[in-house]
């Protein structure tokens, strides 16, 4: 007898949901009826089976029913065609198919008449995996670990296949893990749904955890029961693992020198055979710690009722739903409408595995052990205050808008939709409302409606708020000759409007380019951004005027720097006038050649000689920077010059004709 050894018993050990319904099924039966039969061993439990046989309950086969015979399909399931065998026999048939294998039967049926290839985890021989390819329809197959699945990937062409990847409940969730990771490289576009049952999760964690701290683990459960087996290869692991279907073989058992054993029992093994094991370990190991089993079966069926807000623990997550353990032997399923306000949210973005959250219980079946849960009205009731706050104190909320709907806009804020009028989500009445769609907005509350816990915000209310705010700490600070960034907002036919973040400046058209330009939209679009400086501010009008163009890119400083007088040079026709031709220096600066300076004769019609477009070499002959005036001389650059007496008749013209060339350029700037 070994002393001071610790038991520690697992409190998920023993019937799952599952079995409990599918024996508890068989027993009512019996109870109100006789001829009762079971298609195939109830359960993987020879206790179970041969107590069921002494009450008359037996084990067929399916040639083996009889019309008249009440006949009750285990929790493992069976394939459409047995269903339409036993139709045939004129048999009563009760289905006591565990529902998370009945939920694997829908996702494959379902699957595969829409043309998807069906590839399950688990044991080919199972029956509950034969149940699975009973209901598809088109082509299925079974691997059981990542080195078959890679194999059955290299020797069929799975490339141009819709694919749906699924598991027997019982399977091993960490091989499950590794292969969804391996499906996910090899076969991308296939569809992966998580079916392990919670149940078999959790027994399998917290066995692995007992096992990591125990000299000895004890699966108690059914030689041929697969989660038994399971369990004892995950145990098997991390310390000496004894498989035994009854307290009796506790004495064969070598545990010399074990200090703290851990104990287990498959989802087949009824509770009093735990409790027996654990009164004989107790007995043989003078441990006088008692394991409460009732009550903490007790504790496992706390009633769940619609409303009760209750707390779990994130399991699994899928693209359609969410597994959450309540400490219950019910299954707690959130559907992906129900874990965000936010319909384009992804069930990963919300939640992950380990997470522990409030919810709200939606539906109940007892009759499936599910229960429908909600996260999103959890969040609602807690987002309303919030938001209901937010009014109080008049502060600024954020968030996204999902929708948009007759007279406005819904924003989805806090966990909850905050409705936007049309008239306080833009601007600009013309301005669309889809163009608010997923966008992160600000707003103010400024309506809440207790009884219906509704909320009503203004998205324009922050918007004029901010401008106002930035209006005032523009005209304290900017001043004439400041450099800033803006963007163009609208343009007019004198000029471009410049939004400086809550203030419009005026560029006017002489302000936007050193060229001649015919419209604003020559230089600059709606929408651009710019860097302007500020030219004047009235802080009593609100006036901002602005310059586009940059000193730097002024062509009279460029002409300064590289031309004088005397010098010859190249240049373009750009006007001809009854006086002369203005011709083009550089961009922004031209010169006139002075009819009189075209040629050395007499020049009757200047369009005679020169034409727009034409490169001519000219003699710069004067520069007036202070009027931006310059005359040109072809003439001077002719080898014959004219007498002087045309010399002095052309001097005349001269005079007369620039002051009228003054006059058309002066008018031509205004």
């Amino acid at each position: 007898m070994l002393k001071n050894c610790k038991i520690c018993i697992a409190k998920t050990a023993g019937f799952c949901f599952g079995v409990d319904r599918a024996v508890k099924i068989v027993y009512n039966e019996l109870d109100s009826r006789n001829n009762v039969v079971t298609l195939g061993p109830i359960i993987h439990n020879k206790f179970v089976v041969a107590d069921l046989e002494n009450r008359g309950c037996r084990s067929v086969s399916i040639d083996e029913v009889q019309p008249g015979q009440t006949v009750i399909i285990r929790s493992h399931g069976v394939g459409a065609r047995v269903y339409e065998r036993l139709a045939q026999t004129g048999c009563q048939v009760v289905d006591a198919t565990c529902p998370f294998v009945a939920r694997i039967h829908k996702i494959a049926a379902d699957r595969s008449a829409q043309g998807y290839t069906v590839l399950i985890a688990g044991d080919a021989a199972h029956p509950e995996v034969e149940g699975i390819r009973g209901h598809c329809v088109g082509e299925s197959f079974v691997f059981d670990s990542c080195e078959e699945l890679e194999n059955l990937v290299k020797s069929h062409d799975f490339s141009s296949k819709k694919l749906a990847i699924l598991a027997q409940t019982t399977y091993n969730k960490r091989k499950w893990e590794q292969c969804c990771r391996l499906a996910e490289r090899l076969l991308p576009q296939a569809h992966i749904f998580d079916t392990i049952c919670n149940a078999t999760s959790d027994r399998q964690e917290e066995a692995r955890r007992l096992a990591a701290q125990a000299d000895a683990m004890i699966i108690v459960g059914g030689r041929n029961s697969s989660n038994t087996l399971k369990l004892r290869d995950v145990c098997r692991e991390y310390c000496k693992c004894y498989l035994i279907e009854s307290a009796d073989e506790l004495k064969k058992l070598d545990l010399k020198g074990a200090r703290s054993i851990g104990v287990s029992a498959g989802a087949s093994t009824p509770a009093y055979i735990i409790k027996e094991v654990q009164h004989t370990m107790s007995e043989l190991l003078n441990n006088e710690e008692e394991f409460n089993w009732v009550e903490e079966m007790e504790n496992s069926l706390k009633p769940i009722h619609i409303g009760k807000r209750v707390t779990g623990t994130v399991l699994s997550v899928n693209a359609n739903e969410v597994y959450v353990d309540l400490g219950t032997k019910q299954q707690g399923v959130i559907p992906a409408s129900e874990l965000s306000d936010d319909p384009a949210a992804k069930p990963e973005d919300v939640v992950k595995p380990g997470d522990t959250i409030d919810l709200i219980v939606l539906k109940t079946n007892d009759q499936d052990g599910v229960v429908t849960l909600s996260k999103r009205k959890v969040d609602a009731a807690l987002g309303y205050e919030k938001v209901k706050a937010a009014k109080e104190e008049g502060t600024v909320l954020t968030g996204v808008v999902t929708n948009v709907v007759k007279g406005g806009v819904l924003v989805s804020s806090n966990g909850i939709k905050v409705f936007i009028p049309a008239s306080q989500a833009v601007a600009r009445r013309d301005t669309p409302l889809d163009t608010l769609l997923r966008q992160q907005v600000s707003f103010k509350v400024i309506e809440v409606n207790d009884s219906r816990q509704r909320a009503v915000g203004s998205i324009r209310r922050v918007v004029a708020e901010e401008r106002e705010a930035a209006q005032a700490k523009f005209f304290e600070t900017a001043a004439p000759g400041d450099v800033i960034t803006g963007e163009v907002k609208s343009l007019t036919e004198y000029g471009a409007f410049v939004d400086l973040g809550g203030v419009d400046g005026l560029v006017r058209k002489i302000d936007l380019s050193w060229n001649r330009i015919k419209r604003p939209s020559d230089v600059v679009s709606v929408g651009e951004k710019i860097e302007v400086r500020i030219k004047d501010i009235d802080p009593e009008t609100k006036k901002v005027s602005l310059i586009y163009k940059k000193d730097s890119e002024n062509p009279w400083e460029i002409f300064k720097a590289n031309y004088e007088k005397g010098q010859v040079v190249k240049v373009t026709i750009v006007s001809v006038t009854s006086f002369g031709a203005f011709a083009q220096i550089i961009s922004g600066v031209d010169g006139l050649i002075h009819i009189s300076q075209i040629a050395d004769e007499r020049v009757a019609n200047v369009a005679d000689v020169l034409k727009v477009g034409q490169e001519v070499d000219v003699k710069i002959t004067d520069i007036d920077y202070d009027r931006k005036r310059i005359s040109l001389s072809i003439r001077e650059l002719l080898a014959d010059n004219n007498n002087d007496d045309d010399d002095a008749d052309d001097g005349e013209e001269t005079a007369e004709a620039e002051e009228t060339a003054e006059d058309a350029a002066e008018s031509g700037e205004e």
